[in-house]
């Protein structure tokens, strides 16, 4: 018997407010590991889906960690920023 498929589920609730949490902090320890295309990554998923909560729900998101999205953002993922290079064709 094959096993079974796990579903997934669209997060509601504090499910996803967890999640946009832990997005945003994986987000910043690869900033901190200099890791730049894994946070930008990261980042962009964390963003989506910070977009995606409701007013209410965006205030349980901790300040710290909304200021910093916000931060990083702008100052370092704006659109006066130039694009990182990609690999070059072979």
């Amino acid at each position: 018997m094959p096993a079974k498929k796990k579903l997934n589920k669209p997060l509601v609730g504090k499910a996803l407010v967890k999640e946009v949490n832990r997005r945003i902090r994986l987000s910043r320890n690869h900033w901190d590991a200099h890791n730049n295309k894994a946070c930008r990554r990261e980042r962009e998923k964390a963003l989506t889906l910070y977009q995606t909560l409701t007013e209410v729900q965006k205030e349980q998101v901790p300040q710290t960690l909304r200021v910093w999205l916000r931060y990083r953002s702008e100052k370092y993922f704006g659109a006066q920023r130039t694009k990182p290079k990609g690999e070059p064709p072979k």
